[in-house]
């Protein structure tokens, strides 16, 4: 079967690795698409994700697709089913999974990595999508269910202001997400004037650049910001921007190497409260559950659907990336 690797210092290739039948408590899935997530181009580009990169290792971690074969020890999963695969693996028996905090396991792996004709994940990261569902969709599972658990901690009232920085893939599934929980005001932070356009289609009061949020921010007091860029300047800007009492969450991935600064006595007369979101503790079945409600815009987030093979210029150039959610078509099955 193949499957794509970041080798080392910006290259990508992929390989023919073999094919076996799952072992266990496994479950044999034939991806069918995969999402380009903003942790593979920092991987590509030599930093970490979410857990250190040891090249090589194959890309990709927000797969959906069809069974294929079960392990011995399966019980609740058969050839066929359309499923979603969790990533992220919780050993479910230490200190950290033992208090329900299974994005903290001392055992943590990634169990799907995505860029690949098959994945073996264990059963209990495996769950059923409905069969009206498209699969292409289904693989948003993953991030949307990362934006959930970002959600969970700030917990948005109704009638709030909330401010949303960048309009990738994540920012816009955040911006829906925002719409639904009945914030009064949406005001995204966008540069990109086509950006601005798709923000305002989908739901945002006020699409507006790093400058003018300046402005909207002395007459509004902003309740919630949610930082879905991780750069150093969008970052800093976000404690700026917040009002009195507000949340901050700093969802963005940031550069370790580009320590954020923030002035402590500003933070301390609004009140503020930091927020930060790391992975998916179970979420995952109800992201799937708010896409096959068909509540969520998909389409309009994709700016490509790409071969294995296509995705080396892809990570090289990001042309793609720059624009939306770039899929990764490994089956193409619906």
């Amino acid at each position: 079967m193949r499957a794509g690797y970041y080798t080392g210092d910006r290259t990508y290739e992929v390989r023919e690795i073999p094919e076996r039948e799952p072992k266990g408590d496994e479950v044999k899935i034939e991806v069918a698409w995969c999402g380009l997530c903003g942790t593979d181009i920092h991987k590509f580009e030599g930093k970490n994700g979410a857990s250190p990169v040891i090249p090589p290792i194959i890309l990709g971690h927000e797969c959906s697709g069809i069974v294929t074969a079960v392990g011995p020890d399966v019980q609740y999963f058969k050839p066929g089913d359309r499923v979603a695969a969790d990533p992220s693996f919780g050993c479910g028996k230490c200190i950290y999974c033992q208090q329900g905090l299974p994005n903290f396991c001392l055992e943590r792996h990634g169990v799907a990595k995505g860029f690949s004709d098959y994945v073996y994940p264990p059963e209990q990261n495996v769950y059923k999508v409905s069969e009206d569902l498209d699969l292409r969709d289904a693989a948003f599972a993953e991030p949307l269910s990362c934006v959930i658990h970002g959600l969970d901690l700030i917990q948005i009232q109704g009638g709030a202001t909330v401010a949303i920085y960048g309009l990738g893939s994540i920012g816009s599934l955040m911006l829906q997400m925002v719409k639904l929980s009945g914030a009064s005001r949406i005001i995204v932070v966008e540069r990109e004037p086509e950006k601005q356009k798709l923000a305002l289609e989908l739901g945002a009061d006020y699409a507006v650049d790093d400058r003018e949020i300046e402005q909207l921010a002395e007459r509004l007091n902003i309740d919630y910001v949610i930082e879905c860029i991780g750069l150093k300047q969008t970052m800093e800007q976000s404690f700026r921007i917040a009002g009195k009492n507000s949340k901050v969450l700093l969802f963005g991935l940031g550069d370790p190497d580009q320590p954020i600064l923030m002035n402590q006595f500003e933070a301390y007369t609004k009140e503020l409260s930091i927020y930060t979101s790391y992975l998916n503790p179970h979420t995952t079945k109800r992201a799937v559950a708010l896409l096959e409600s068909g509540k969520l815009n998909t389409d309009a987030i994709i700016s490509a659907s790409l071969s294995l093979e296509e995705m080396e210029e892809e990570l090289k150039t990001q042309e793609n990336a720059k624009k939306g959610k770039v899929m990764v078509r490994l089956s193409g099955k619906h």
